[in-house]
């Protein structure tokens, strides 16, 4: 005769079966959860990866048109400085050459003292200036005809064609 644990065998397989059953739903339901967490995990990571790189770029373009603007700009200061430079060698050529000139009596002497009378009065009090010509003055007036202020003044009425001491030939 069957013991009451025989018995019961069909009962414990069946619920081993039912088990086992719900065991390997379960599992395969995480598994599946898994799968999609992963699935999930991966494209949010693709759209971070992305977002990076499309704000790299940004930041890498911002840099570079940074760095176009910092070259700009050191070019157009050299440039400056290069006409700075050759305004200033001209500038002293000029005077030079006025000086010169003027050493070399190529304005008759007396010619400044007359000018200088002329534009101030005769009441001026005028001046030999060291490097040729003269200054004048009269009480609330002065007149500059020194060679460096002539040649200066020769430089400025040159006004933008200076420009083109550094412009394409």
């Amino acid at each position: 005769m069957a013991t009451p644990a025989d018995a019961l065998d069909p009962v414990r397989a069946q619920l081993l079966r039912a088990a086992r059953a719900e065991a390997d739903a379960v599992l395969e339901r995480a598994r599946a959860d898994a799968d999609e967490t992963l699935r999930t995990a991966r494209a949010t990571a693709e759209q971070v990866l992305a977002q990076a790189r499309d704000l790299g770029a940004a930041d890498g373009h911002a840099a570079a048109a940074r760095e176009r603007v910092r070259a700009v700009e050191e070019a157009w200061s050299r440039e400056l400085t290069a006409r700075a430079e050759v305004y200033a060698q001209l500038r002293a050529g000029i005077r030079s050459g006025v000086r010169r000139a003027l050493a070399g009596g190529a304005v008759p002497s007396g010619r400044f003292e007359e000018a200088a009378e002329a534009l101030l009065g005769a009441d001026a009090r005028v001046t030999p200036a060291p490097d040729g010509g003269v200054t004048a003055d009269v009480p609330g007036r002065h007149l500059d005809l020194s060679a460096d202020t002539l040649a200066d003044r020769a430089l400025a009425r040159l006004g933008a064609r200076v420009e083109s001491l550094w412009g394409p030939p």
